[in-house]
């Protein structure tokens, strides 16, 4: 199941699992989102398996707070996600 994005407290982050019908696809989808993460110069923590993908972006070391460009980035991956799935 494809889950929302949600905040963590300790460390500050925001994390959300994609799952996906099989590798293709998440294949597909990590090459595309790590062309976003480096055009936005955002590189959050990615782990794997053969269908599904969670991922992890940290608030900068020291802050109390998300940035708008690291909330941008989980829309980016949220739309590119819809994408993929056709909708």
């Amino acid at each position: 199941m494809n889950q929302p994005w949600q905040e963590r407290p300790r460390p500050l982050r925001l994390e959300c699992r994609y799952e996906f019908e099989n590798y293709a696809q998440l294949r597909d989808y990590l090459d595309r989102a790590a062309e976003i993460c480096e055009s936005e110069g955002l590189y959050p923590d990615m782990g794997f398996g053969k269908d599904y993908v969670n991922i992890t972006i940290h608030a900068d070391e020291g802050s109390d707070a998300l940035s708008e460009k690291q909330r941008r980035l989980a829309t980016l991956l949220d739309e590119l996600r819809s994408a993929s799935a056709g909708g």
